[in-house]
């Protein structure tokens, strides 16, 4: 038995991305605030900007950008999804078949390249799931590559189209002691 206190295991991103948004945001405690931003006359007057604190995952997510909270409540809610994406993980066996988004984004790319576009709802499941393949060969992205059948300067262009997806993926390199992808484009 060791004397290290356990880390506790965040939740598979399964168990959350594939639930309906009205469900997802019932496991949420949704903030109203004022903040700066668009609006002229009418900024700090309304409670329009928007944050989701994910109960489960303790994840948070917020939207300011619009004056319209219905906007705001929604855009939150994509980028929370992609925020469990990128953190939750699923454990992934040698051998198992792709999660389904994924299988669909080599399709779509002809099986050569990743392709899915950032507002398809498919997306947060997909990068979950190659999060999930390149985790369990522990970051070596020619390794996922080669086992998802692409070019890892392939698998590099689809990480780096999003901003925040590369971020993440540079993040996670750079603590395994790894060093840093290098931009393509």
């Amino acid at each position: 038995m060791s004397d290290q206190p356990e880390t506790p295991q965040m939740p598979a991103w399964t168990e959350f991305l594939r639930l309906s948004d009205s469900v997802l945001l019932a496991q949420c405690e949704v903030d109203r605030f004022r903040a700066s931003g668009p609006g002229g006359q009418k900024r700090n007057k309304t409670d329009s900007a928007v944050r989701l604190r994910h109960r489960p995952t303790v994840l948070v997510a917020e939207a300011v950008e619009s004056r319209s909270q219905h906007e705001n409540r929604a855009r939150a809610l994509r980028r929370l999804r992609l925020e469990i994406a990128l953190v939750a993980r699923d454990v992934v066996e040698e051998g198992a078949a792709l999660a389904e988004e994924l299988a669909e984004a080599l399709r779509v790319g002809k099986g050569r390249a990743l392709s899915m576009g950032r507002r398809d709802v498919r997306y947060p499941p997909t990068v979950a799931a190659l999060f999930d393949r390149i985790e369990a060969v522990g970051w070596q992205l020619s390794t996922a590559a080669e086992g998802l059948g692409i070019s890892t300067s392939s698998l590099a262009r689809f990480l780096e189209t999003d901003p925040v997806v590369w971020r993440a993926a540079q993040e996670r390199r750079q603590a395994l002691g790894m060093t840093a992808l290098r931009a393509r484009g």
